[in-house]
């Protein structure tokens, strides 16, 4: 295939960035989208060019860290997959690919391709987990019954992977299905019920702060969300905010 890409590159995050234009030849329909990045990445070091900068890890879509706007949505033209999971098979010989990273001012660009999506750390860090005592001799988890859709929902919920996409397809670049999620996560098992009014002010305050936007029901975030977190989890946070407001 050949392809003709269109790349944010952007020094650091104080300076200004710019489309760049790479023609590439030679890709495989089987590779996978970020291998064509490293063949790219691959040319670039041996013409003695700075290669592109983006993230990556697991490759198998499960840690979220591999974040690219593709054409303008979230992990490109697929849906239910990360950019990692994505393969060239989805383009054609001779088309032009655009590729840029989040567009969100809660991250910002540290360099081409990578943004800064510690934000979601710290929302996480104000209330996404139990407080429980290990140290004597606490009731194993699996002794507590649990109605099975229940347990269904809230691990559903414990699928997102916090790779951002919901923020970056957002027009408001709201965070709110992914603080959804892992107040939802919590919210639906008798072990987050302890602590569920705090967690769930301290989380939507943090989200807040951190600069996201609000949610006005659009739902690209469930549609370019690589794990289908659904709604339903920002319509539960939503109840349980309103209720630790009242209690509160």
């Amino acid at each position: 295939m050949k392809l003709h890409l269109k790349i944010w590159r952007q020094k650091d995050a104080n300076s200004k960035g710019q489309m760049v234009d790479y023609p590439l030849n030679g890709i495989e329909k089987d590779m996978s989208f970020l291998e064509m990045l490293d063949v790219l990445n691959e040319q670039l070091i041996n013409n003695g060019e700075e290669p592109i900068e983006f993230d990556h890890d697991c490759r198998e879509g499960i840690c979220g860290t591999c974040s690219l706007m593709i054409n303008g949505r979230a992990h490109g033209p697929d849906t239910r997959i990360t950019a990692c999971q994505l393969h060239m098979r989805s383009f054609s010989d001779g088309d032009t690919i655009v590729i840029e990273p989040w567009r969100a001012k809660a991250f910002p660009v540290i360099k081409d391709l990578i943004v800064d999506r510690s934000a979601f750390d710290r929302i996480q860090q104000a209330g996404g987990y139990i407080s429980v005592n290990t140290s004597g001799n606490p009731v194993d988890a699996n002794a507590i019954p649990i109605e099975k859709d229940m347990a269904d929902k809230a691990f559903n919920a414990a699928t997102c992977i916090g790779c951002g996409a919901c923020v970056a397809a957002c027009k408001n670049a709201s965070a709110m299905l992914f603080t959804s999620a892992k107040v939802s996560q919590f919210a639906l098992l008798p072990q987050g019920r302890v602590e569920a009014t705090e967690r769930v002010q301290s989380m939507v305050r943090q989200m807040d702060i951190e600069g996201f936007g609000n949610c006005t029901n659009t739902g690209a975030c469930e549609v370019e969300c690589p794990k289908g977190i659904s709604l339903e989890n920002i319509a539960r946070m939503n109840r349980e905010y309103l209720s630790a407001t009242v209690q509160g």
